[in-house]
């Protein structure tokens, strides 16, 4: 009895799991159409930021608001913040700053320009959290 317990207890504390579908839109399409999902870490302390989409090929130089998949509080930012009021991106765990708020002109979007040391990325299957 008290095994079976102890299994509801574990099963009880593992998050949700969330499997993420990437999105199919004209912005990925002018990029050639290849997509990746990115998890993006922070430098100093290893903590997951971010899942993100990335189109196309190339260095990762910043991070399209609607292209940010988890976690949700960084998700959400595409529908409540303009370009004056959007926060810089810092590590909720030690913050340092991996990035500021942008417009990316060409295509009006809202981003963060990511600064460059403060993160790294290590691709991904688009399950949240990541493993």
């Amino acid at each position: 009895m008290l095994d079976d317990m102890i299994k509801k207890n574990d099963i009880a504390e593992q998050p949700e799991v969330i499997q993420h579908k990437l999105k199919k839109d004209g912005y990925a399409r002018e990029r050639g159409g290849g997509s990746e999902f990115l998890d993006i870490y922070c430098s100093s302390c290893q903590s997951h930021i971010a899942l993100y989409q990335k189109d196309g090929s190339g260095s990762l130089l910043r991070m399209y608001l609607d292209r940010i998949f988890e976690p949700e509080n960084l998700a959400n930012l595409q529908n409540s913040f303009s370009k004056s009021s959007l926060p810089n991106l810092r590590c909720s765990s030690c913050e340092t700053l991996i990035a500021v708020p942008m417009v990316y002109k060409l295509e009006n979007r809202l981003a963060f320009r990511l600064i460059r040391g403060s993160f790294f990325k290590r691709k991904s299957d688009g399950t949240y959290p990541p493993f």
